[in-house]
């Protein structure tokens, strides 16, 4: 995943790595970024809210 910085945004939220920490990731082969705000909603929402 080599990307500028002015390239990589949350999928989510489209903030940028100037403004949050990036993760990356990948849905369905996609390659994407998430930033640490968005990605515990996205966590639990694929769990269905079970722990």
């Amino acid at each position: 995943m080599e990307e500028s910085a002015e390239t990589k945004q949350c999928f989510v939220c489209q903030s940028s790595g100037e403004d949050r920490v990036l993760l990356a990731c990948e849905q369905k082969g996609e390659a994407k970024w998430v930033c640490v705000r968005c990605l515990p909603p996205l966590i639990h929402e694929m769990d269905g809210g079970r722990h």
